[in-house]
């Protein structure tokens, strides 16, 4: 097989490229079929039927469900190639959900809820290490970004390879196994135990990156934003916070439709109720307002074009659930996701927080292709720019 080229810095091109994909647990089936699409037309643009979607971006970034998917785009195979395509994501949440999330009897989940997490998470754990098999931030094939939270420290921590080779005093602990930064920013309070690990001399205790950052996006930025004020010669010519200069695809993983709980019956709650719409409410206000930011600030800056955010709202309650892995779950989401394709493109409502459609604006799917033509022609523009600079 060819070799690939690999993606010169940003300061041998025009713009930053970046992927983000919420948290959401099983709703991670949604974001897998859109890099579906994505790593399609990249091959198709490209011609190049081996491109993986690492091959095309700057920094991926992922929270919760998305950095699990983060590090298997990124990681490396063998041959020094992404150890999953996005069909196979999407394959191992089919495959691997209901083994993670296995059905419960309702008294032990109601005592788990009061008592302890629902799940071990076990099996997650397993297979998680299984796949990425001893690989470590630095190993990724591009940057990434993978927020936590450490509920010792009762701060984030943000596990970011872009300060990895540029900095002297790299924070201890940051270069850690993939296994565990994925184990650990998907440990959903309620839902899975929180993960205590070493790397080093440095102790961890990591829960759900969800709970700052449900939306990494916002956190990619601002790690590029940091590298340019560090005068980081990967980023040499980049001005801090230009977002002309940067283009953004954003993966969500759904939320619930309105109209599901009231405040009428939320007087009569308890802890016990008010668990699991806590959590949901938490992971969905806070990548709306992730998506209201960037929203505002590529508006303002007349840049719209360069910020695709995916995102639908007409999820039921079953489907909002982060771990209903039931066949005919697993089934309605992949086929949301795919009509999702095939729906107007959508932007936030600033006033209303709202989605709504682009007026005159193409389908999701025509809007991944055009976001996958402007990542081919800058990586040829970036090439270009190397050989002739030579």
């Amino acid at each position: 097989m060819e070799a690939i080229a690999k993606l010169p810095p940003p300061s041998a091109g025009n713009v930053v490229t970046i992927l983000s994909i919420d948290g959401g647990g099983v709703r991670g089936i949604i974001p897998a079929i859109l890099l579906m699409k994505l790593e399609q037309e990249l091959q198709n643009v490209s011609g190049d039927k081996n491109a993986r979607i690492a091959d095309y971006l700057d920094i991926i970034a992922g929270t919760s469900t998305g950095g699990i998917i983060t590090a298997m785009l990124t990681a490396p195979d063998g041959n020094h190639r992404p150890l999953f395509s996005a069909p196979q994501i999407k394959d191992f949440y089919r495959k691997e959900s209901p083994q993670i999330f296995p059905p419960k009897n309702w008294f032990k989940s109601i005592w788990n809820y009061l008592y302890k997490p629902k799940y071990n998470g076990e099996y997650l754990h397993s297979a998680i290490q299984y796949h990425l098999d001893g690989k470590r931030l630095h190993d990724t094939l591009t940057k990434i970004v993978i927020p936590t939270f450490d509920m010792k420290q009762v701060r984030p921590t943000i596990f970011s390879s872009l300060k990895l080779n540029t900095e002297s005093n790299v924070p201890a602990g940051l270069d850690a196994l993939l296994s565990d930064i994925c184990i650990g920013t998907s440990a959903a309070p309620t839902y899975l135990p929180p993960y205590p690990f070493k790397n080093g001399e440095t102790e961890l205790n990591l829960i759900d990156g969800g709970i700052i950052a449900n939306n990494p996006a916002l956190i990619a930025i601002s790690e590029v934003t940091q590298q340019i004020t560090k005068k980081n010669p990967e980023f040499s010519g980049f001005e801090p916070n230009d977002y002309k200069r940067i283009v953004l695809v954003s993966f969500g993983t759904g939320f619930m439709k309105p109209n599901v709980y009231n405040a009428e019956d939320a007087k009569k709650w308890g802890i016990l109720k008010w668990a699991k719409p806590s959590i949901e409410f938490a992971l969905d206000g806070s990548q709306d307002l992730v998506d209201y930011h960037l929203a505002s600030v590529f508006r303002a800056l007349g840049a719209e074009s360069n910020y695709l955010r995916i995102q639908t709202d007409v999820l039921s309650e079953t489907m909002a659930d982060l771990d209903c892995a039931t066949e005919e779950n697993l089934k309605n989401l992949e086929t949301l996701a795919d009509q999702l394709l095939s729906q107007p493109e959508t932007r936030m409502n600033l006033d209303t927080f709202k989605l709504e459609p682009v007026p005159g604006g193409p389908t999701n799917a025509v809007a991944i292709k055009k976001m996958a033509e402007i990542l081919v022609k800058e990586k040829s523009e970036r090439l270009a720019n190397i050989r002739t600079n030579k």
